[in-house]
């Protein structure tokens, strides 16, 4: 995900909250800055401060539906007044959060908004034994209970939510690492050989030879 906000500060403890919860997150400081990351990186939910620098948080919310970009956006804002909520999801917004706010319920709404993201995933996973409730925080497989890492749990959601289809190592590096992951690591190799130990016998994740991983 992304969030563009222009206190520095701010930006940098909404991106280490929500990496806890165990999001990949980048961050821009205005509005230009977040208009040429969501063109490059494809983000399922954009996190849009409205009062922004060089880019208005407006102006970029209307060029990110003009420009097709597919990431949900929730609009942040310091007025909460209701023509102002109307204004900003009138100019495409799926959602809306006066500041201040709980950062429970950021988390919340950004979940929702990613369960809208294409194609739309059901609240909890389930595939065979295994079962992940990603607004929970849990997995577990036969009723047992995993204890796995923020990035284990990452990448166990984006193999479930696959719903069978292969994913790339690419894919898997792009979505679970935010963009200062270095590209030629084997990191997400490393996390599938812990994750298949903590997951257990018989072996739930497969390899496909020249594609990727898929449960």
């Amino acid at each position: 995900m992304l969030v563009v906000e222009d206190h520095a500060e701010l930006a940098d403890t909404l991106a280490a909250g929500l990496r806890r919860e165990g999001m990949a997150v980048d961050c821009a400081l205005d509005g230009a800055a977040g208009l040429a990351r969501a063109r490059v990186n494809e983000y399922d939910v954009i996190v849009l401060d409205r009062d922004l620098p060089r880019l208005h948080g407006d102006a970029l919310c209307a060029r990110l539906i003009e420009e097709q970009v597919r990431a949900r956006v929730l609009m942040l804002t310091a007025s909460g007044g209701v023509e102002d909520r109307v204004h900003g999801l009138g100019l495409g917004a799926d959602d809306y959060l006066p500041k201040p706010f709980a950062f429970a319920e950021l988390v919340a709404r950004i979940r929702a908004l990613a369960r809208r993201a294409q194609p739309a995933l059901p609240p909890v996973l389930q595939r065979g034994e295994l079962r992940l409730d990603p607004g929970r925080r849990l997995a577990s497989r036969s009723g047992e209970r995993l204890e796995l890492s923020v990035k284990e749990f990452a990448v166990l959601e984006l193999l479930m939510g696959a719903e069978g289809a292969v994913v790339s190592a690419e894919e898997l590096l792009a979505r679970g690492w935010d963009e200062a992951a270095d590209p030629f690591s084997n990191v997400v190799k490393v996390t599938i050989s812990r994750l298949r130990r903590k997951l257990g016998d018989p072996p739930v994740i497969e390899t496909v030879p020249g594609g990727g991983y898929r449960i």
